[in-house]
């Protein structure tokens, strides 16, 4: 899942990116609200984290203006939205929820806490109640960050967790490299690579893909298919 954080603090904004990385997530980083607006209007992010003091305005007028259709988002105005503040008061937070945010984390927060809010944010996406995935053979713990194929563990690299979460989430839907670049990589990937290529490979070969039918099929001109079970 492609994240964006936006949080002009640089210390702040690098330890929490950090570890959203290495929980697995693909994370850019904006430190304005111009900086995030640029962002959104061409990236398809799965989650907004949203601090409310910034350089040249605040997380509240920018939440209200891509609810109202205000602001350019690529991903749809229905964005997650995380706000993330200092601000623990009552009317802020309440103000914070009705300009449209989905949660509201008060610093200085724990980065468990702040996984797990992440975590069941983009749960609702695929209306999941829990933080494990199954489709057919294939479990996928994301909470753990951990994967089975039956009783087999797959040691998966990040990005082939990644992806195969995504296609998880998405049984039976063609999905681009195009689509996956978006959502599992961040903006320092080169498009002209074959990188989605080579990590579909990788996925493919620890999960046992090579029988005739295949988990993860391949549609031609189109992208990729997780075959629902």
């Amino acid at each position: 899942m492609r994240l964006l954080l936006v949080e002009d603090e640089e210390d702040l904004a690098e330890a929490v990116q950090l570890g959203l990385q290495r929980a697995g997530y693909a994370v850019d980083h904006a430190a304005t609200v111009a900086a995030a607006g640029e962002r959104l209007a061409v990236n398809a992010y799965d989650l907004l984290l949203l601090d409310l003091a910034l350089p040249d305005g605040d997380g509240f007028t920018l939440c209200r203006a891509i609810r109202s259709g205000n602001v350019a988002v690529a991903g749809g105005t229905d964005l997650r939205v995380l706000m993330l503040t200092a601000r623990g008061a009552l009317p802020d937070r309440v103000r914070g929820l009705d300009d449209g945010a989905d949660d509201y984390v008060v610093k200085p927060f724990a980065l468990d806490e702040l996984l797990a809010r992440v975590r069941a944010l983009l749960r609702r996406e695929t209306s999941g109640a829990t933080a494990v995935l199954r489709v057919g053979e294939l479990t996928l713990d994301t909470a753990r960050h951990r994967a089975w194929r039956g009783e087999r563990a797959l040691p998966l690299s990040p990005k082939e967790f990644g992806v195969l979460e995504y296609l998880m989430t998405r049984p039976g839907h063609v999905v681009s490299t195009e689509e996956l670049l978006e959502h599992v990589w961040d903006e320092n990937v080169d498009p002209f690579t074959h990188t989605v290529r080579v990590t579909m490979g990788t996925l493919r070969r620890k999960i046992g893909n090579g029988d005739e039918h295949a988990i993860i099929q391949t549609v031609v001109g189109r992208g990729y298919r997780l075959r629902e079970e």
